[in-house]
C-alpha cells in the first residue's frame, strides 16, 4: 500500500518520446516473438501441427520488428534506446517463462489471442503521439494487423492443423488433463472422502463430543492430504508415464484428499450431536455420488459399477467406523 504513495521509477506512456515509442514496439515484438516461439516448442512434442501454427505467427512478429527497425534507423539512427514493457506504467506485461511453461494447448491459444489485442491497443495509442506521417501509417497498419491476428491465426490453423489432427490433439489435451489433474484428484477425493470415514464416527459415536470428533476428524484429512500429496509427487516424477507434473499432480491429490475428510469433518463444528451427524451424513452421500460421476464422466467406468464400487463400499467403511464406535 504505502509503495503507491512512494514516486514510480516507471515511465508513463506519455512522456515517451517518438524514438521511444518506437524503440518499445521493436521491444515489445521481439518478446511476443520469443513468446510464440516458446509455446511452439512447449507444444511440439504432443502437438506438433499447432507449434507450426506458433513458428508461423513467431516469423511475422519478427517481419513487424524488421519494418519497425527499418524505420527507426531511418529517422533516429543505427542506436536503439533500451526500454520494455516493464519500465512504462500501465503497460500490458507478460507472463516470465517459467510460468508460460507446459501449458494447456487451449489456454496457449488463448493467451496469444490476448497478446495480439494487447499489441493492438498500443499500436493505436502509439499512432496518435507520433508526429511523423511514415511512422504513425507504419503504427496504424501494425494496429489493423495485430488485430487481424486472429484471422491470420484461424487461417494457420486451418492450414497446418487437419480435422483430424486437431481432434487428435483435443483429444491429447484431455487425455493429459485427465492424467496430470482428474486422476489423482480423484484418487484423492477417494481417499479423503472413504478412508475417514471409520475414524470421524467411530470417534463421534464413541464420545459423543462434536468438538473432539471435528479436531480427529481435521487431523485425519490434512494427515491423509500431506501424505496423499507427497506419495503422488514422490512416486512418478511423469516423464515415462506421461502423466505431467509431478507438482501439479501432488497438488491435485494432496487438497482433494483434505477437502474430502474435511467434508463430513467440518459439520462437527456444529455443537449437537445429531445434527451434526445428520449433516454428515447428508454430506457422505453427495460426496460418494459425486465421485461416482466423476469416475463414470472422466474415467469411462460404467456409472452403476461406479456407484457399487463407490456408495457401496463408503457405506461399508461407515457402518463400521458407526459399529466400532458404539462398541467402545
Amino acid at each position: 500500500m504505502f509503495t503507491r504513495l512512494l514516486p514510480s521509477s516507471r515511465r508513463s506512456f506519455s512522456s515517451l518520446s517518438e524514438e521511444e515509442i518506437l524503440a518499445l514496439a521493436i521491444a515489445s515484438e521481439e518478446e511476443d516473438a520469443s513468446i510464440y516461439l516458446g509455446y511452439a516448442d512447449g507444444l511440439r512434442q504432443q502437438y506438433p501441427a499447432s507449434a507450426k501454427v506458433f513458428e508461423v505467427m513467431a516469423e511475422v512478429e519478427q517481419t513487424h520488428k524488421n519494418s519497425l527497425i527499418e524505420i527507426f534507423r531511418t529517422r533516429f539512427g543505427e542506436r536503439i534506446p533500451l526500454i520494455r514493457r516493464e519500465h512504462v506504467q500501465g503497460f500490458y506485461a507478460r507472463k516470465p517463462d517459467w510460468l508460460r511453461k507446459n501449458l494447456p494447448l487451449e489456454t496457449a491459444r488463448a493467451e496469444a489471442e490476448a497478446m495480439e489485442q494487447q499489441a493492438a491497443r498500443f499500436y493505436r495509442e502509439a499512432a496518435k503521439r507520433v508526429s511523423d506521417a511514415s511512422t504513425r501509417q507504419l503504427l496504424g497498419d501494425l494496429a489493423l494487423a495485430e488485430e487481424g491476428h486472429e484471422d491470420i491465426a484461424r487461417m494457420l490453423t486451418e492450414k497446418h492443423v487437419s480435422e483430424e489432427a486437431k481432434s487428435d490433439e483435443d483429444q491429447n489435451a484431455r487425455r493429459q488433463f485427465i492424467l496430470t489433474y482428474v486422476q489423482p484428484g480423484l484418487a484423492g477425493l477417494m481417499d479423503g472422502s472413504v478412508s475417514t470415514l471409520a475414524p470421524i464416527f467411530a470417534a463421534a459415536f464413541a464420545t459423543g463430543d462434536t468438538w473432539s470428533t471435528f479436531l480427529i476428524g481435521l487431523s485425519a484429512s490434512v494427515g491423509a492430504g500431506i501424505s496423499m500429496g507427497f506419495t503422488e509427487a514422490a512416486h512418478d516424477d511423469g516423464k515415462i508415464s506421461g502423466r505431467g507434473s509431478p507438482v501439479k499432480r501432488g497438488l491435485a491429490s494432496g487438497i482433494m484428499t483434505a477437502l474430502g475428510g474435511l467434508g463430513h469433518a467440518l459439520p462437527y463444528l456444529i455443537p449437537h450431536f445429531w445434527t451434526a451427524t445428520i449433516v454428515a451424513a447428508i454430506v457422505v452421500f453427495f460426496e460418494l455420488w459425486a465421485i461416482a460421476f466423476i469416475q463414470n464422466r472422466y474415467m469411462e467406468t460404467p456409472f452403476m459399477r461406479a456407484v457399487f464400487q463407490v456408495v457401496f463400499g463408503g457405506s461399508l467403511v461407515l457402518a463400521a467406523g458407526i459399529f466400532i464406535g458404539n462398541a467402545g
